[in-house]
């Protein structure tokens, strides 16, 4: 395909950028070149034409040779090859295309959505051995994907767990790990290629029934500030709860979670004028005022001291034990990890693709991973570019190899 041939050279070379530069130029000179014969008559358009088409290939060319020559580098061969690519392309393509020695060592490795960690068989057994819950939340994600130009990139792949309810469970994983994305998929915010199962009911094709068993707590809140902590709530149940809710029950479920999130004594008091640790257990009641069953919370104790984050915690565990199941991101995990019953581990693979890493209790966790500490696993999974010892492949293995041995 003209264009395209060059833009995934420019992968293997890790100049995507100039790829597309190069790409574009020479789409370009195919409708200029054919408007100069259909103009053939008319020699003063056929001049202008031809100087615009001389224009576009050298531009070309030139972001061409910048490729190849980079490519060439990364290959350890003469730059004779890059010569030959710009100008006779056929030649290094045979010989390259038919040779192992050519095997480009950057972004296209990276980015082409290849699995160099595990084999078919092993994701067809986990998926297999991952049986449904009908009590609490199902997963079953095949892969998330996004669009880029004319690149298919794997946010997510083979992740499947079930949560029983009950649970406070503890999602782990490095910056670009995938948590947010995962997030979303589990509460219906982006859909993956994925069946999530909540109480029995898929939270996709069923999503309107669903919505109010979902809450999600964001980092940062949107409330306004000359607001009373009150009027805040009332707003957010107006909002959060079925449009048929009789007004004393929006009243009778604002004052309960007044009550559960000890904000009575402040319920009078404007938002900007709440201590730090008042305003998250406000921000976090505003979701909590549908009452749902799955709750999602990134970095609730976000630039909280350790006593009032404990504190905060420890609301969140309450949640869990009504039967509810709560997840939870942060960035301060082994504070409170007492308070959790199970932990998500999300690695970013070599690949730079999302992984399940491990899920499972807090106990088991260190020991799968030989690691007391939460930030010691961290470091285990993290890649080295980001401090990190880059042993997530080796624990998405290990992790899967464990799950189709039970």
């Amino acid at each position: 395909m003209p264009g395209a041939r060059i833009y995934w050279l420019a992968r293997c070379a890790d100049r995507e950028s100039d790829g597309k530069v190069a790409m574009i130029f020479e789409l370009l000179t195919y409708p200029v070149a054919i408007v100069a014969q259909l103009m053939n008559e008319n020699l003063e358009f056929v001049r202008y034409f031809m100087i615009l088409f001389f224009f576009f290939l050298i531009i070309g060319l030139i972001y061409k040779a910048r490729i190849c020559f980079d490519l060439c580098g990364d290959l350890k061969v003469s730059k004779v090859w890059g010569l030959l690519w710009v100008f006779a392309e056929a030649i290094p393509a045979l010989v390259w295309g038919f040779s192992d020695k050519y095997t480009p060592s950057k972004a296209l490795l990276r980015y082409n959505g290849l699995d160099p960690v595990l084999s078919d068989e092993q994701i067809q057994e986990l998926a297999q051995n991952s049986e449904t819950t009908q009590d609490g939340l199902s997963v079953k994600i095949e892969d998330r994907t996004v669009r880029n130009f004319l690149d298919k990139r794997y946010l997510l792949r083979e992740i499947f767990m079930n949560i029983e309810p009950g649970h406070m469970v503890l999602l782990l994983g490095g910056s670009g790990s995938g948590k947010t994305t995962f997030i979303n998929a589990i509460t219906g915010y982006e859909k993956a290629n994925a069946e999530i199962l909540l109480g029995g009911m898929n939270v996709y094709s069923e999503y309107d029934k669903m919505k109010y068993s979902i809450g999600f707590v964001p980092q940062l809140d949107l409330m306004r500030g000359n607001d009373t902590v009150y009027r805040t709530l009332m707003d957010a149940a107006f909002l959060r709860l079925p449009s048929d809710t009789p007004m004393s029950k929006l009243i009778e479920r604002v004052n309960a979670v007044l009550e559960q999130f000890g904000l009575n004594s402040v319920k009078s008091n404007l938002v900007e004028k709440l201590s730090g640790g008042q305003r998250k257990r406000l921000s976090i009641a505003m979701e909590y005022i549908s009452d749902p069953f799955l709750f999602v919370l990134d970095e609730p104790d976000s630039g909280l001291d350790g006593v009032i984050a404990r504190d905060l915690m420890k609301h969140l565990r309450r949640i869990a034990d009504q039967g509810k199941i709560v997840i939870v991101i942060t960035h301060t995990p082994d504070r409170v990890v007492d308070l959790f019953d199970d932990l998500i581990v999300l690695a970013k693979d070599s690949r730079r693709t999302g992984r399940l890493a491990f899920y499972g209790s807090i106990d088991e966790a260190r020991k799968f991973f030989g690691q007391d500490s939460m930030e010691g696993i961290l470091r285990l999974i993290n890649q080295k570019d980001e401090g990190g010892e880059g042993r997530s492949d080796e624990f998405v293995v290990k992790y899967v190899e464990r799950q189709v041995a039970r």
